[in-house]
């Protein structure tokens, strides 16, 4: 599934324009990203929670020419599934 899908699947749900679904949806994924940017936690309850993980400097290969590189150390997004989440998966 994808962004369109899910767009059409919300304005179908709650009976109102696609333009306004997606409007709701950019919002809410905005406001994830920015929180996670920030260092937040952002828990959907049942659902999961983003976050920020750190990951450590290392070193590295390029792969056209087997040279090592370093990769320096920097932030990532990370998500953890909810109990629910995982029982439906399952």
């Amino acid at each position: 599934m994808n962004k369109a899908q899910i767009v059409d699947q919300l304005a179908k749900e709650h009976t109102i324009s696609k333009t306004q679904a997606e409007a709701v949806l950019n919002s809410t994924l905005d406001i994830i990203k920015k929180s996670v940017k920030k260092g937040d936690v952002v828990t959907l309850v049942g659902f999961g929670s983003f976050y920020k993980a750190k990951r450590k400097a290392r070193k590295g290969r390029n792969p056209q020419t087997g040279a090592e590189l370093k990769i320096p150390a920097h932030s990532v997004p990370r998500f953890r599934p909810g109990m629910e989440f995982k029982k439906i998966v399952k």
